[in-house]
């Protein structure tokens, strides 16, 4: 009987799950094993003339590679600066939408919109309102910061790709985090503003504590999404000026399929997924510990 049902067991889990896993091991596992051995190859991703080198590739991008290690420190500061005022912003929105106002649910749609726009769309938009609106609006009005040359300068230029990204995540980030505020229980609040807490350390020592899973997960998305990014970063600078601006995810395409250095490319990919990797795991961690059971 116990034979049977284990054969039962393991039927249902091959009609179930087997094509999923079969689609993603093709979809994703094969070209991840490939990419690791074309790391270790000389390349142009075109040609059968595959010709293993060994750790040379690495050993370029560490020690020879300015434009990866400028790539990589800009991607770093964007990614820090990012992940900071995203969630500031989407935890300051969540927190205002869960009070009673009226507008409250149209509100939520508003800022929840420019996460539908895509990547490249969004760049071309703000690219258009960047160089176009806000130069006219500094003409009609005088005022310094639309004045600036926001594309056409390396300072600007890493603040525009940082207000734009913080406007596309915000509003998904708000959704999450206005979820972990809908299950801070109310007695907990009332009773902290009974002993006389007030607003922040009510929100410090109960709010924080109790919405840590939405931190855990809204921390790990801006992670990534900061350190991927790649479409914004094509159609509003493509890199400039002069690679200022260059993200590793562009900095490894250019490599890869602009200079057809295949081989040197994965590498840098291979590389970038362990730091991206490493990184986010860190912070899972740390921040599971410090999450709190209602």
């Amino acid at each position: 009987m116990k034979a049977n049902q284990r054969l039962s067991s393991a039927l249902q889990q091959l009609v179930f799950v087997g094509p999923a896993f079969i689609f993603f091991g093709i979809i994703v596992i094969v070209p991840f094993v490939m990419s690791m051995y074309y790391s270790f190859t000389e390349w142009n991703g075109v040609t059968s003339n595959v010709k293993w080198i060994g750790f040379d590739n690495f050993k370029h991008i560490l020690l020879e590679d300015k434009d990866f290690h400028r790539s990589f420190w800009f991607t770093t500061r964007f990614t820090v600066t990012e992940v900071l005022l995203a969630n500031v912003v989407a935890f300051g929105l969540a927190l205002l939408l869960t009070q009673a106002l009226k507008t409250r649910n149209m509100l939520r749609t508003v800022f929840f919109m420019p996460n539908v726009i895509g990547g490249l769309l969004l760049g071309f938009i703000w690219q258009f309102i960047f160089v176009k609106g806000f130069s006219n609006i500094g003409e009609l009005t005088g005022l310094w910061f639309f004045q600036l040359p926001w594309l056409g300068d390396s300072p600007t230029a890493f603040w525009a790709l940082v207000i734009v990204s913080v406007w596309q995540h915000a509003g998904y980030l708000m959704v999450i985090y206005i979820a972990g505020l809908a299950n801070v229980p109310k007695e907990l609040q009332e009773a902290a503003y009974i002993d006389g807490a007030n607003r922040w350390q009510t929100l410090k020592n109960i709010t924080f504590p109790m919405i840590m899973p939405s931190i855990t997960v809204c921390l790990f998305l801006t992670i990534s999404w900061a350190f991927k990014m790649y479409d914004l970063n094509v159609s509003l600078t493509q890199g400039g000026p002069f690679n200022s601006t260059q993200s590793v995810a562009l900095n490894i395409y250019e490599e890869a399929f602009r200079n057809n250095r295949y081989g040197l490319g994965t590498a840098k990919a291979f590389i970038f997924f362990i730091v991206v990797a490493i990184i986010t795991m860190i912070q899972v961690t740390v921040t599971k510990r410090k999450e709190v059971e209602a």
